[in-house]
This record gives C-alpha cells, structure tokens and sequence, in this order.
C-alpha cells in the first residue's frame, strides 16, 4: 500500500488548510489511520487519529477544537482539516495507516504504511 499525501502550503496565522491522504488501492476495514507531524529538531509527534470500523477519533490536546480527521473509505482517502493554524504548527505531516488494532494508537511503531509528507508552515 502506498500512501500519497497532499494539501500542505503556507499559511497565515489563524488561516486554514485541508491535508489529503490517500492510499494506492483499497484499504483495510480493520486498524486505523493517523496523522503526525515533525518540526525540525524534534521528534515525530502524534496529531490525530481514528479507526476505520469505527467512529471513535482521537486528537493531541494541541490541536484538539483546531483540527478534524475524517476518512471516506469509498476513496481510500484519509482528510485532516487545520484551522485556527498557529506558527507553532509548522512542520511536515505525515498519514499512516496501521493493519490491527492498538492501544498505543499514538505511537508511530505501530504504523506500517507512511506517506511521503507535506510541509505546513503558519507564519505569524
């Protein structure tokens, strides 16, 4: 499965961005997806996530009431909306999809499948 990432740009402060994941041929109906996002100099963190038999979703508290995960299984396609952005968002962000489902939904171990990145940068 390859995962094919879009969406990123350059925003203002406070602006908005729709990021696009998706995958080479139809996915799993069992695990999950999530995104992650890493700034230079820093590990790659957990954003968001959910499952794809599932309604269930799960955010970082820095971005929880910011951002939105949704998926269409139809498309094979993963959807993350940024909004109220913030200079401190800035980073390349990553979708991964993950076979089973796990606890640690936040750890990026357990991901098998990555995109390639987009790069998000807020200015202020």
């Amino acid at each position: 499965v390859q995962l094919q990432a879009s969406g990123g740009g350059m925003v203002q402060a406070g602006g908005s961005l729709r990021l696009s994941c998706t995958a080479s041929e139809r996915t799993l109906t069992t695990g999950g997806y999530a995104w992650f996002r890493q700034a230079p100099g820093k590990e790659r963190e957990f954003v968001a996530g959910g499952r794809w038999n599932g309604a269930t979703t799960r955010y970082a508290d820095s971005v929880r009431g910011r951002f939105a995960i949704s998926r269409d299984n139809a498309k094979s396609t993963v959807y993350l909306q940024l909004t109220s952005l913030e200079p401190e968002d800035t980073a390349v962000y990553y979708c991964a999809i993950r076979p089973t489902y796990h606890v640690h939904y936040y750890d990026p171990t357990v991901y098998t499948y990555w995109g390639q990145g987009t790069q998000v940068t807020v200015s202020s």
